[in-house]
């Protein structure tokens, strides 16, 4: 294995485009905040943003999406605007992706926060997300520039049929799981196996809902960012899943109402773990630990289950 990712995938699909990173242009402080789907990926985001702008609200009365861009987001905006986009930030840089480490740009400079959640728990959040989507949503992820062949897979109607496809279908030929999404498999061990770097940062979901302030301060301390310990009362409850959803239509904007049903009130659903223990029954959760049989190490498996009271410390 490499010392250091290397790019040797590209991802082209509904939601992705990997190639958008080619047009930009690397700053010296930038911020990659990275999860395959569902895992807290807009939390993490916000929590970023309040350390970053050490205020409440976002600049300019821009929402979360126009200060922390997604450039591998194929569906929004064309490639250009997405590169104007981001190039015109003038704050520190904190960009989103949900690309895995083998299909994104890796630079010493950069640093970059992976975020975990155990497999069950994202299904169950993908679940609501992908039957959220509006029409002008699957409109969009069937058209627009490197348009796919073949439009989104629509969910069937039984939760227990979409988990036998998440779970024995990938999207890419190296994947066996994730359909019609990405592997989440896959993605975790990408980030798990370069966990030694300095610049790389693990941080779980069940870490941020147990610890919220503790986290924040971990992943403080890892941007070098410093905080006066006064802000620090405001910031942590700002970042709380009830804030969150409080915030919703502030911080998120009125363009969540364009993509999902109930706008950022149905994107931030409930912040729950385990609602798949009253959907899955033994059958479904077999065909999970063979799929983690073959892609996750057992620590890794162990660590997305549980964070941090697993036992296993990632870094």
């Amino acid at each position: 294995m490499p010392t250091v990712p290397q790019r040797t995938r590209v991802y082209r699909c509904h939601h992705l485009d990997s190639t958008r990173w080619d047009a930009i242009v690397p700053r010296p402080d930038d911020i990659v905040i990275t999860t395959s789907l569902k895992a807290g990926t807009t939390w993490t985001q916000r929590i970023v943003s309040l350390l970053v702008f050490q205020r409440v609200e976002l600049p300019d009365g821009k929402t979360l999406h126009w200060v922390s861009p997604w450039p591998d987001c194929r569906f929004m905006i064309g490639a250009a605007d997405m590169q104007a986009t981001v190039e015109g930030l003038t704050h520190r840089r904190f960009l989103k992706s949900h690309l895995p480490f083998d299909a994104l740009p890796y630079r010493e400079s950069t640093r970059y926060i992976y975020v975990g959640r155990d497999t069950r728990d994202v299904f169950m959040s993908a679940w609501n997300h992908i039957r959220a989507y509006t029409p002008l949503a699957r409109e969009l992820l069937n058209g627009g520039e490197h348009a796919p062949p073949e439009p989104f897979h629509e969910p069937p109607d039984d939760i227990r049929e979409f988990w036998r496809l998440w779970m024995t279908r990938g999207t890419y030929p190296w994947e066996s799981d994730g359909y019609p999404y990405w592997s989440h498999h896959h993605h975790a061990r990408t980030y798990w196996d370069f966990r030694h770097l300095p610049n790389l940062l693990l941080v779980h979901y069940n870490d941020l809902k147990a610890d919220l302030a503790g986290e924040m301060r971990r992943i403080a301390r890892f941007l070098d960012i410093d905080v006066p310990e006064a802000k620090w009362p405001t910031l942590v409850d700002a970042a709380t899943f009830a804030s969150m959803k409080r915030d919703g239509p502030t911080v998120l904007g009125p363009e969540m109402g364009m993509i999902f049903e109930g706008g950022s009130d149905r994107f931030l659903y409930k912040g729950t773990n385990e609602r798949w223990r009253d959907v899955l029954g033994p059958d479904e959760l077999a065909l999970y630990e063979r799929a983690a049989e073959r892609t996750l190490t057992p620590e890794l498996k162990r660590w997305l289950e549980g964070g941090a009271a697993s036992g296993v410390v990632p870094q």
